[in-house]
């Protein structure tokens, strides 16, 4: 009843009642009161969308205040100290590594700004799954970082909040957030699937509410802390949520809340009871370790998948129930506060943004941080299981991690849910719950009893990632010592971690197909690659940073202890016992790599001895297995083995070594090997590498073998491999001994000597520690001190093909002389391709510095020392399997024996002299040779490389098909297979030497490795360990399937290794007796041995290097090299034995023609190219091709013959068949841009910066056009100015010229081509057949001579009068045309052209549409066009004369020639013709006879060079010299007289009194008419009469000019205003007569020019001082026709004198175009603009866009600013630039370029401190402004050449 009444006052007054009861001491009433208001208000039956609730709850919390004035009254008690600024995706934000603690801090760009981050290492990026800014959170930044307003505590100088203010809030906000939670209940409908839809709509009715609580936290920490206690107070909840039977609607609500709870649990109830279990794990299985908490025995089910269409073979999913210790994880959740309630339906409802971004904002009150993170880890499971469900799963990851990396960054929040929640238990649990569902059954090795099962990694699970968030989090809290150590010391959860672990032991299992390719190729493997990566190596990243000192020893052990554990139980699951099954590998081993990476750890940082860590030898044996199957089978793929797989296996061979993932998979790896190979038996070890390479056939002497495994075609590169394998292992230090410094020096290395880098394609290949925390952080300091060190910084330049090069290291000369490792670039390339690329670089390096021409072989390099623990690593280079390899290698090779190669020879070297480098020590120096009775086999004595090195071997018995050569020449005798028997005949021979052991020797590497492998498993299982080493001739292995037709033959060798590598010396060098060191006569030599002669060269060098040092090992040694060396050697080996043979060395030496020819070839090539360029290159086009220098050096009278590119027939072109140039016709608008300032416009940074374009060019001609057509005659007024400014028409060629019907089938067949190019053909774009420059039309030639040469100074003997008169009589004539020609047509065509390539606007300047004086006027401005683009192209002047850079490609003659035959057609009527007006004296016409009609425009207010080029182009063609110089001379005195109206404007009254007056004294002198002092005096006085025209000019005057005008700054003045005249009339002579210009300073440029068009007077001498008024030459009086020109001003004066002034004085001068002045810092620009709001459609765009030529901020590719199907870049790019358009793009930093319908990429003028593009700003890091570029730009806008430069365009279709 009560609050029906309250609900009918107004809320206002309704709400102050309440306040004011409840304030009372005795509240009671006003408690009930306000109860039952909220009752009626908040009633949850009323649909969501009445807004009347939140009314009313925003008038109750004021309570009577207006709601913004309570808001800011609470905001006054803010007493946050933290920023707290929560953002969503997409929002630009800013991370610093310098201040950061955590790696994910984050600071909004205004506290970012705010803080001093100067010399940091920050970047900018946009975030991908929402942040928060944590500025003021010393927990994750330190404070120095923090911005002015965090710094301060703000929170200690608020006032305490007065009770009342927050009174009603307390009260109404538990009932509106209890209304939100039942709306949120009501929304969800448990047992039928609710789709997404419907949980839609309800969050979307539920808006306004959610933006409400939204909008509270932003109130500040006193609204936070009144929310905090609401949602946390577990009685309210209670109080309101429960005890509520008797309303019907509630109890509803509560139920589906319930049910809603009910599969809140991890296990769900249904799935607790699972029937038909079968026991899958014997005894100690893989599986028990999950149960071993609960020590129940494992259960696990196996079901079949639903799916029944799928085959037999399907593979069964696994599913394992596990139980853990922590029950709760497994149980229903139960709720206590609002708080979790609320996260419990932000869970159900998948994260909606809104309720993210609120539950965020409450994160600065630390009340709220506790109780929320302890909520977030109680939901943890529930969120999982959610994620898993949901078909957003991308959307959701994002905003689960958004609200995880702000609770788990913080240390201490961490470490408190870990031991207060279990957060470890919970994640271990839920990271296997999840990777159980998707469990199969392993097929690695045994398929049928395979008890091991791994992931799937086809599942949605990992192909999408799922598992991201969690994996993301759980590295996170990883990251933390105390709770990285809380893991670690926990063994059950290292149990179970290694259990998960185990999932991807052998995932994504190879086979190899053999018979025909795979149908379908699978792409899990990036699936596979990217599990391992984060899931599984990460972790153990993170793991292993806190394993790094003494004390954490205790750790590492119990870590290795399990890994072993696992590994074993591995090994029992999947039935290993000795030998990999063949044809398949899986790259996929962690438990290898986390127990190599303990044991580095251990080794490196805790001083652990490696012994201790290691198993027994049989278990060292089995995990060898599977990693050196790996490596056996990157040689397979890489010797194109798996051919038949696919492109995919590639791709993971790739993966494997690629950057990212090289120190997490590789590089464990090898050392596990390097590890294995250090403690097993070496002569196992080895004979396991070639057995795995499969290789083991091949090794042997005979000259022909049967290879059971390997075809032909792949034995030499599996050969290659295993030895590469060998000396990589041996070679690579990286967890050896090697400092962390050294190591980033190397990896540096590398990747510089394969290519020049950019500094972040540095950063990315270099791997780094994948843990954030571990100290070398891309961009630290050692990295950067370390890159300077070994490499130099080459400045991005051009190259001349317009191609912008970024920022490049380059290694220095020393680091190539020094440190350029091979082995490693071989370990570290993923294209096999890049090794042969450092090998390039390293040859042309030498090749440079001079010291070694030739073909070099890789350098060997000296190694760091071993650590002591590795030690028995060099056992395998001192072992007899080993030296029985390279024995047998050297003599294949020396015999030249089929597979042999280079690289074969290199690696064996290579091993050798490994050996003589680690020579062991245990062994005296200098032995004598073994007594025969010592050895035990006789191949050789010891086991020491250096005294086997010179063991001679006489007799070998081989196994070989009976069709060998080797079979014939044994006599009969000799194939006894009795090994005494043959010891008799071979008696004769023992004299030769004393090693000689005289038993002819048979090795089996197989043998060996089964009799070692046998003898271990016999010693480990503790039988007798004194078995009698078996004879190793007697157990020969034969593979099964071979052809048994082998017979024995016994080959005679006497070789040893030293006489083996001096024949190859010989056989290298191809001379005799070519090894002969000083060292042999001279014992003293040794001393004086030149490392650096022997460090780099080819294959001679490397084997005197080896010689040499094994001479300097052992006395021996080198006795038995001098022995060699005093004999006369034979000739080198004996003829090849057969045609196979044969071929296989004259490849090598075709190979070496071939690359000589290809290089002669290439030389020959770049020569021709050269010398083409030379000729064709230049300034304005750099692709331009050879010019044809039209005509001028052709002689006077003969015809021109061009050349047409299509057909190469050489002719004139004539009427019939005209020849036209290839030209590119463009519209442009950059004369127009030009002002008048020096300094080119500011590109505004704030909103007090504006651009005005009032005082460009264009607009300037614009104004005077209109006021002129205002005024006068239209007609007359379209005669008196040029237009073109804006969209003229500019006309540029290559010089290429082609028939015109050539073009046109050539244009048909590109019409007919289906290639997509890059232009259009339909609008007539072609590119010249020739030089492929862009063109759209053809320019016929004239026929006829071409330009006609004349003298410069030919004196005329006719006076000017008569010539004034001639021209007059040839202006009348009227255009003559023959009949229509092929050449008249094709003329009329491309004046079509010309008009269609600008719009229609910007041609359209008459009041009567379609008025031929349009034509004309558009006509003649074309010309003009051309001319000043020219000037500016020349740079403004004429100073550096000849012909300029273009003038060899100029086509304005052609260009004249047409224009003119156009002209012709409009005769001027001669009643208006100028010509008259300028040279006769004129009656005044009666002025009322025309009184309708407006007069015409005054001489001095036409624009002079406009009268020229009209006065050329309708004369006749071609024009004879002489009258082009009398139309000079005659316009020049008008130009001249318009420069004295002008200047005497800018005098005082009192300066044009006296100058009126000096004058006027002179002016009966002789030469009065050409003193500039009488004609200025005689001006004055005549546009004196009219009273207006000084008066004004007066006035406007006095405010601009106080200087005095003395007579030299008038006569500068006065050349200066006549010079822009003098340079088009120079120009256009130029083109017209062929005249040259000559090059002169800029002080003589009048002087100059005015000798060379012929007006200079002929007494003239260079030393005098030039006046520009002796150049004036009358045909008439001189005053006389001053006076008629000026009294034409006077009278239009004196109706309208202020517009007489402004046209009088046009100043002709503009300085060249310019883009705008860019910020040195993009920052500036970016901050200004990324925000900035469009002026058109007022919101901020997408992707914004500024135009560089005149500023405008524009939206690219908004729809909101689209007209007439334009978008707005497109739309502007017409308006500014007539269709070409630079803009930069804000959030990218790149610019593109619009021409017409095309556009491209240009590139971006902005780098970063390396020299580097940061295209969408990808890394952030700060970006300068390059001039350099920027210049390019600006020259490639002003000379047109976009389309030349350019190469990539494409169509926008107007979408830009």
């Amino acid at each position: 009843m009560m609050a029906a009444s309250l609900l009918r006052r107004d809320k206002k007054s309704t709400a102050a009642h309440l306040k004011a009861e409840l304030n009372r001491t005795d509240n009671s009433s006003g408690v009930h009161q306000l109860q039952e208001l909220l009752d009626s208000v908040l009633n949850p039956e009323r649909p969501a969308g009445d807004t009347g609730a939140l009314e009313w709850c925003k008038c109750l919390l004021a309570g009577g205040e207006v709601f913004e004035e309570f808001c800011k009254t609470v905001r006054s008690y803010d007493n946050a100290t933290l920023c707290g600024l929560v953002w969503t995706a997409n929002f630009v934000a800013y991370r610093c590594r310098t201040c950061g603690i955590s790696p994910c801090m984050s600071l909004c760009a205004e506290c970012f700004n705010n803080g001093d981050h100067t010399g940091h290492d920050f970047n900018m990026f946009r975030s991908q799954a929402g942040g928060a800014c944590d500025c003021g959170d010393s927990n994750v930044m330190r404070e120095s970082g923090f911005c002015r307003r965090h710094r301060s505590k703000t929170g200690t100088n608020v006032p305490s909040v007065p009770r009342d203010l927050l009174l009603m809030s307390e009260m109404v906000l538990p009932r509106f957030i209890i209304y939100i939670i039942q709306y949120l209940r009501d929304g969800y409908s448990e047992p039928d699937p609710v789709s997404d839809r419907d949980l839609q709509k309800v969050l979307q009715k539920l808006e306004p509410q959610i933006s409400f609580l939204e909008e509270l936290t932003k109130m500040g920490g006193a609204m936070r802390t009144v929310l905090t206690k609401i949602l946390t107070n577990q009685q309210s909840y209670k109080d309101l949520t429960m005890g509520q039977e008797e309303n019907v609607h509630a109890k509803k609500n509560y139920d589906k809340y319930l049910s809603a709870l009910k599969s809140s649990g991890l296990v769900s109830s249904d799935e607790k009871n699972v029937s038909g279990v079968i026991e899958l794990a014997a005894g100690a299985g893989a599986l028990s370790i999950l149960g071993a908490a609960a020590g129940d025995p494992v259960e696990s089910s196996v079901e079949d998948d639903q799916d029944g269409s799928q085959g037999v073979g399907q593979r069964k999913r696994v599913k394992l129930s596990s139980s853990t210790k922590d029950p709760s994880i497994m149980d229903v959740l139960k709720h206590k506060c609002f708080l979790e309630e609320l996260l419990f339906w932000t869970i159900k409802y998948e994260f909606p943004q809104k309720m993210v971004t609120f539950l965020l904002n409450m994160l600065p009150d630390q009340d709220y941080k506790i109780s929320f993170t302890r909520t977030f880890v109680q939901h943890y499971a529930f969120i999982m299981k959610t994620l898993m469900k949901s078909h957003e799963s991308d959307t959701m990851s994002n905003r689960i991690v958004h609200i995880s990396v702000q609770l788990f960054s913080n240390e201490e929040l961490a470490r408190h849910v870990t031991e207060e929640c279990q957060l470890l238990d919970i994640m271990v649990t839920v990271l296997l719950y999840m990777m159980e569902s998707c469990l199969v059954k392993s097929e690695l090795q045994d398929e049928e009893n395979n008890r091991h099962v791994v992931v799937n990694c086809g599942e949605a699970l990992l192909k999408n990632n799922t598992y991201w968030p969690l994996v993301s989090d759980f590295i996170n809290i990883l990251s933390h010592q105390s709770v990285a150590k809380k893991f670690l010391e926990d063994q059950s959860l290292l149990m179970l971690w290694m259990s998960f672990v185990s999932f991807f032991q052998g995932m994504n299992l190879n086979k190899r197909e053999v018979n025909e390719h795979v149908e379908f190729e699978s792409q899990t493997y990036y699936a596979a690659f990217a599990a391992e990566l984060e899931a599984c190596a990460q972790p153990m990243w993170g793991l292993l940073t806190h394993c790094k000192v003494k004390e954490t020893q205790e750790y590492t052990k119990t870590v290795v202890r399990y890994c072993l554990e696992t590994l074993q139980i591995w090994f029992d699951s999947v039935n290993f016992v000795d030998e990999p099954a063949p044809h398949q590998v899986s790259f996929h081993l962690p438990l290898h790599r986390y127990y190599a990476m303990f044991l580095s750890k251990a080794v490196k940082c805790q001083g652990l001895d490696l012994d201790s860590l290691l198993p027994d030898q049989e278990m060292l044996m089995k995990i060898m297995i599977h990693p050196l199957q790996i490596q056996a089978s990157l040689s397979e793929i890489h010797s194109n083995m798996w051919v038949r797989n696919g492109l995919q296996i590639k791709g993971q061979a790739m993966t494997y070594v690629q950057s990212h993932f090289c120190n997490s998979m590789i590089d464990p790896d090898i050392y596990l090997l390097q590890i294995c190979a250090s403690r097993l038996d070496p002569d196992y070890f080895i004979s396991s590498v070639f057995e795995r390479f499969k290789v083991v056939d091949l090794l042997t002497m005979a000259s022909q073998h049967q290879n059971a495994v390997l075809d032909p075609e792949h034995e030499r590169p599996m050969l290659e491999g295993a030895l590469t394998f060998l000396v990589l292992l041996l070679s690579l230090r990286i967890h050896l001994g090697m400092a962390d410094d050294d190591i980033l020096r190397a990896e540096m290395v590398s990747q510089l000597c394969m290519n020049d880098r950019t500094h972040s394609a540095l950063l990315d290949l270099i791997p780094e520690n994948p843990n954030p925390k571990s100290g070398i952080v891309p961009g630290s300091s050692s990295f950067e001190a370390m890159l300077s060190a070994v490499a130099d910084f080459k400045a991005p330049v051009f190259e001349p093909g317009g191609a912008m090069q970024q920022g490049m290291y380059t290694p220095k000369a020393e680091v190539w002389e020094k440190e350029f490792d091979p082995i490693m670039v071989i370990l570290r390339t993923v294209y096999r391709r890049d090794v042969q690329t450092a090998m390039d670089r390293y040859a042309a390096f030498l090749k440079e510095s001079g010291f070694f021409s030739g073909n070099p072989w890789p350098p060997y390099k000296e190694r760091t020392p071993l650590h002591p623990c590795y030690k028995g690593l060099a056992r395998l280079l001192h072992c007899k399997t080993l030296h029985i390899v390279l024995f047998t290698l050297l003599y294949k090779i020396s015999m030249d024996h089929q597979n042999m190669s280079e690289h074969v020879l290199c690696m064996v070297l290579y091993l050798i002299e490994l050996g003589l480098d680690n020579v062991l020590q245990e062994e005296p120096e200098e032995e004598e040779p073994c007594i025969e009775e010592h050895c035990h086999d006789s191949w050789f004595p010891g086991t020491n490389l250096l005294s086997n090195l010179h063991h001679v071997i006489n007799f070998v018995r081989v196994r070989v098909p009976e069709t060998a050569p080797e079979v014939k020449r044994e006599p009969p005798a000799s194939t006894s297979t009795d090994s005494s028997s043959f010891a008799q005949t071979s008696r004769r021979f023992s004299g030769l030497q004393r090693q000689n052991s005289g038993t002819a020797q048979v090795f089996s590497l197989v043998a060996e490795r089964r009799r070692k492998f046998q003898e271990i498993i016999n010693r480990s299982s503790g039988e007798a360990s004194q078995t009698v080493r078996p004879k190793s001739s007697a157990t020969k292995w034969i593979p099964h399937g071979s052809t048994p037709q082998l017979t024995t033959a016994i080959l005679e060798i006497q070789e040893s290794m030293i006489s083996l590598l001096i024949k190859l010396h010989h056989k290298l060098s191809a001379k005799q007796n070519s090894f002969c060191p000083p060292w042999i006569e001279d014992p003293e030599a040794f001393v004086r041995l030149d490392s650096v002669k022997y460090s780099h060269g080819d294959g001679i060098s490397a084997i005197e290097r080896i010689l040499t040092k094994a001479a300097l090992r052992t006395r021996q040694n080198k006795r038995c090299i001098q022995e060699i060396c005093m004999k006369i050697s034979p000739p080198v080996p004996p003829k090849r034995n057969g045609p196979a043979d044969k071929k296989t060395m004259d490849k090598e030496e075709r190979r070496q023609k071939a690359r000589e020819r290809q290089q002669k070839l290439l030389a020959e090539f770049a020569s021709r190219q050269k010398s083409f360029m030379e000729t064709a290159m230049d300034v304005e086009s750099p692709d331009a091709d050879v010019a044809m220098d039209l005509g001028s050096s052709e002689q006077q009278d003969s015809e021109i013959l061009y050349d047409c590119v299509i057909c190469g027939q050489s002719g004139p072109s004539t009427e019939d068949r005209p020849t036209g140039l290839v030209v590119l016709l463009q519209a442009s608008s950059v004369l127009g841009h030009r002002c008048k300032s020096t300094e080119p416009k500011k590109l505004p940074t704030s909103d007090e910066e504006h651009i005005y374009p009032v005082d460009t060019c264009a607009a300037t001609h614009d104004v005077r056009l209109t006021t002129l057509q205002r005024f006068f005659n239209d007609s007359s007024c379209l005669q008196s100015v040029s237009i073109g400014w804006e969209g003229g028409v500019y006309v540029q060629t290559c010089g290429h010229t082609l028939h015109i019907d050539c073009h046109k089938s050539y244009m048909e067949s590109l019409r007919n081509d289906q290639v997509l190019q890059g232009f259009s053909v339909d609008k007539g774009e072609f590119t010249c057949p020739l030089c492929r420059q862009f063109a759209n039309s053809v320019l016929p030639c004239y026929p006829g001579r071409g330009v006609e040469k004349a003298p410069c100074q030919t004196p005329s003997n006719k006076n000017l009068p008569v010539l004034v008169k001639e021209v007059e009589d040839l202006q009348e004539q009227l255009g003559t045309f023959s009949s229509e020609t092929n050449l008249s047509r094709e003329m009329e065509s491309v004046i079509k052209d010309i008009k269609n390539t600008t719009q229609k606007k910007y041609m359209d300047y008459s009041k009567n549409p379609g008025s031929p004086d349009n034509d004309f006027l558009f006509m003649y401005s074309v010309a003009r066009t051309n001319l000043e683009l020219e000037l500016v192209h020349r740079g403004g002047d004429l100073c550096c004369g000849g012909a300029s850079a273009a003038a060899k490609r100029s086509c304005l003659n052609q260009l004249f020639h047409v224009l003119a035959m156009h002209m012709r057609l409009y005769s001027i009527d001669s009643a208006y013709n100028p010509w008259t007006r300028l040279t006769q004296l004129t009656q005044k016409r009666d002025s009322h006879v025309c009184n309708d009609e407006r007069p015409e425009v005054p001489l001095l207010f036409r624009d002079v060079p406009s009268l020229l080029i009209i006065f050329v182009l309708t004369m006749p063609q071609p024009l004879h010299k002489e009258h082009f110089t009398c139309i000079v001379k005659v316009l020049y005195t008008l130009q001249y007289i318009h420069a004295i109206a002008a200047l005497s404007v800018k005098f005082s009254a009192e300066e044009r009194l006296a100058w009126k007056n000096s004058g006027a004294l002179k002016k009966h002198t002789s030469d009065a008419e050409k003193s500039w002092e009488v004609l200025l005096s005689h001006g004055i006085s005549e546009l004196s009469k009219g009273n207006r025209f000084y008066e004004v000019a007066t006035e406007e005057i006095s405010m601009i000019s106080s200087s005095i005008w003395s007579p030299q700054s008038i006569e500068y003045a006065l050349q200066q205003f006549c010079l822009p005249f003098l340079r088009i009339s120079s120009l256009l002579q130029h083109h017209l007569f062929g005249d040259d210009l000559p090059s002169c300073l800029s002080e003589e440029e009048f002087p100059v020019l005015a000798n060379c068009l012929g007006i200079l007077p002929s007494a003239f001498q260079p030393s005098n001082q030039l006046h520009s008024a002796s150049c004036l030459d009358w045909s008439v009086s001189a005053f006389e026709i001053i006076s008629q020109w000026c009294s034409e001003v006077t009278e239009f004066a004196d109706i309208n004198a202020e517009h007489a002034v402004t046209l009088v004085v046009q100043d002709p001068h503009w300085t060249a175009p310019r883009l705008l002045h860019l910020p040195e810092n993009y920052n500036t620009i970016f901050q200004y603009y990324h925000r900035k709001a469009c002026t058109f459609c007022n919101k901020v765009p997408k992707d914004p866009a500024l135009c560089l030529v005149c500023g405008t901020f524009v939206c690219l590719k908004g729809l909101c600013c689209k007209q007439q199907n334009c978008c707005e870049c497109v739309l502007h790019s017409q308006h500014c630039g007539a269709a070409t358009g630079i803009f930069l793009l804000i959030n990218a930093s790149v610019i593109i370029i619009i021409r017409g319908h095309r556009f491209c990429l240009w590139g971006a003028v902005y780098l970063d401190a390396h020299g580097e593009e940061d295209r969408d700003l990808r890394r952030g890091k700060p970006l300068y402004l390059c001039e350099e570029r920027y210049k390019v730009l600006e020259q490639q806008w002003v000379s047109h050449t976009f389309d030349h430069i350019n190469k990539r365009w494409g169509p926008h279709y107007n979408g830009l």
